[in-house]
């Protein structure tokens, strides 16, 4: 009656993986890998497995299911130790060199005790394939049965104690309480069979190297299956096969095989008949080249790049001059062609967003129409027609921006109001989506001075609203605000001096997250003009956790700074800046700075541009692009990053 003792599963905490193991699954069958830097954390106490009785059994047998790596000549590589607490000698081990396999116990019939080794040669587990061994020991009489091969039978002088004491004793799993000479391969199945030859009862199946008696439920197969919403219970990792020559066969046999191609740095998983791609290869940005003229209605002082989908890619430029008014424009073979023109008064800037299924563009009217009404304009894209149609206006005094986000469900539009009039100091709003009328409806107003630009965001559970103040009437010199939401509306979080402010941009690079303010100009009616307005540095903040507020992280010299954009191309980081002018003349540099790590952005390649009022980057299959806007010349420019 006596029951398999599964020693692998008194090590794996129920429910999941110590933290010193890691699951992989080698020609489909799964295994522990063992880490090597806490030996002590891979033991547990022998009274665990030994409940009724404090003595190791006299008769037993030892099953175990390993893959080995290639083992040095002058290694030894432990598969468990039992070991008493105040002794550094062995009880009970097992281990194996090059081509031989050791069993080791502890024999107490003389005085002082003495440690017995029973060697078996010529065993060859180093080819990393899977093997089943199954050690019977009796008395003196010991056997070791390879695979469900012929046995190998060693009868030694010293007999296995008759009652080897395992009190304040403890297992350790692949390693004897120290880092030397610890387990490098896979585990699969280590049990103690006590009272009988595991051989019958192991060497039936069809597969003698895989065969298991019994075996912790993290490496058990699982369905073939999942179900949709079903998730791996027990993460584990796999093999891979690296090549520098042609890909290797993809057959049913490699299906679900992932292979890794060295030169191309590329990941690709069979699926029974074809490599497919799971990973692209990383590009590096090598140089930036001048790809269309885009020929625009007006001066443009904003652009919007967004995809619909299944309809496509487009651009919205907001241009100055009524008529003929703004333009969207659709990417066609690789270009942006006239898609659809709307009517719009000194538009400043678009904002494309979705709420549930509905497509929305919301324009920022920065003049009066033609009948004095002076209003911005949500507009619906219609899939019938496949144009946008006018969905709701909405009063507004000289808007700049429209910033659309969701909070806990809930869908919010934001707009910058610049000034009423002459006078800067007037209130933002914010609209709620209300949908039971299907409208937005003023939710919270926040005052702003001469504001040009709102940015959403939020880190972890909290959201974020930045607005950039540009001139309170007398000065640009002010303050910009960061607003946090508290208990339904948004509240004052932090207060930045700013010069001029045009744009917010939020980015992150790993887990740090930063916050860009391009400053365009330096003025105060009070004190004596500096010797350049335009010449200013823009700011980059990173937040503190710990401080719980964003601390200035780098200042990067810029001419009259109105925008920033953040792109990455492969592993890189970029940031370009919409240089517009620097005191003399519209025809400046605008710059992409580099990510360098310790070093922040360092300028990376200087782009001639006229007047540079806005950028967005996008990609296409056909790669990736920067679109910026003039807004002194009816002509704006798709740049193409070139990589390698």
């Amino acid at each position: 009656d006596l029951r398999p003792l599964d020693i692998l599963s008194e090590v794996v905490p129920a429910g999941r993986l110590a933290s010193s193991m890691r699951v992989f699954q080698v020609q489909g069958v799964r295994g522990f890998q063992l880490a090597t830097s806490r030996p002590r954390a891979l033991g547990f106490p022998a009274s665990r497995l030994f409940v009724h009785c404090d003595c190791f059994p006299e008769e037993f047998s030892i099953i175990v299911t390993l893959r080995v790596l290639s083992v040095p000549t002058k290694r030894n590589e432990y598969i468990f130790t039992l070991m008493a607490e105040e002794s550094p000698g062995m009880l009970v081990g097992l281990h194996y060199s090059l081509n031989k396999f050791h069993f080791l116990f502890w024999s107490q019939e003389r005085a002082g005790g003495w440690q017995t080794r029973v060697t078996f040669p010529n065993v060859s587990l180093s080819d990393n394939q899977w093997h089943t061994l199954v050690l019977a020991v009796s008395g003196q009489s010991f056997s070791l049965t390879v695979d469900c091969g012929v046995p190998k039978d060693v009868v030694t002088e010293t007999p296995f104690p008759a009652s080897l004491s395992v009190k304040r004793a403890n297992f350790y799993l692949g390693n004897r309480r120290r880092r030397k000479g610890v387990f490098t391969g896979l585990l699969r199945q280590l049990v103690l069979l006590p009272g009988a030859d595991a051989t019958p009862r192991i060497c039936t199946a069809e597969n003698f190297k895989e065969v298991t008696l019994s075996v912790p439920a993290v490496l058990q197969d699982l369905p073939a299956k999942l179900a949709s919403n079903e998730v791996l219970k027990y993460p584990y990792e796999t093999d891979t096969k690296v090549t520098l020559g042609s890909p290797p066969p993809c057959t049913k046999q490699e299906k679900a095989q992932f292979w890794f191609n060295a030169s191309r740095r590329g990941l690709y998983l069979c699926n029974g008949s074809t490599w497919i791609s799971m990973l692209e290869v990383k590009q590096r940005l090598d140089y930036v080249e001048e790809y269309q003229n885009l020929v625009t209605n007006s001066e443009t002082m904003g652009v919007e790049v967004f995809t619909i989908p299944k309809v496509g890619l487009f651009a919205a430029t907001a241009n100055r001059y009524t008529p003929p008014g703004s333009a969207i424009y659709k990417w066609t073979d690789g270009k942006f062609v006239p898609y659809q023109n709307i009517p719009t008064y000194q538009a400043q800037s678009w904002k494309y967003f979705t709420i549930g299924k509905k497509i929305f563009l919301a324009v920022a009217n920065f003049e009066q129409d033609d009948r004095g009404q002076e209003f911005s304009v949500i507009y619906k894209w219609s899939r019938r027609k496949e144009k946008f149609v006018t969905y709701q206006r909405i009063t507004t005094h000289s808007a700049r921006d429209w910033e659309a986000f969701v909070i806990e469900g809930e869908a919010f539009l934001a707009v910058v109001n610049h000034r009423e009039g002459n006078n800067h100091n007037i209130d933002s709003v914010i609209y709620r989506w209300n949908p039971r009328t299907g409208l937005f409806e003023a939710n919270q107003t926040i005052p702003t001075s001469g504001a040009y630009d709102w940015e959403f965001f939020t880190i972890g559970p909290y959201s974020f609203l930045a607005v950039a103040n540009t001139f309170n009437g007398t000065s640009t010199k002010i303050y910009s605000h960061i607003y946090i939401w508290l208990s339904g509306s948004f509240q004052l979080f932090q207060s930045v001096l700013t010069f001029g402010a045009a744009d917010w941009e939020v980015f992150r690079i790993g887990e740090r997250v930063f916050l860009a303010v391009a400053n365009s100009h330096s003025y105060d009616s009070r004190m004596p003009a500096p010797s350049n307005f335009y010449a200013i540095n823009s700011s980059i903040y990173e937040l503190n956790i710990t401080a719980q507020m964003f601390v200035k992280f780098q200042d990067l010299l810029t001419y009259s700074a109105l925008d920033w954009e953040f792109f990455s191309v492969g592993d890189d980081s970029f940031l370009v800046v919409a240089n517009s002018f620097d005191g003399f003349t519209f025809s400046v540099n605008s710059i992409i700075y580099r990510w360098q790590g310790y070093e922040g952005f360092v300028a990376a390649h200087h782009l001639p541009t006229v007047g540079c009022r806005d950028w967005e980057a996008f990609h296409t299959a056909e790669g990736s692009y920067l679109l910026y806007s003039s807004a002194k010349e009816p002509l704006s420019k798709v740049l193409k990053l070139k990589t390698t």
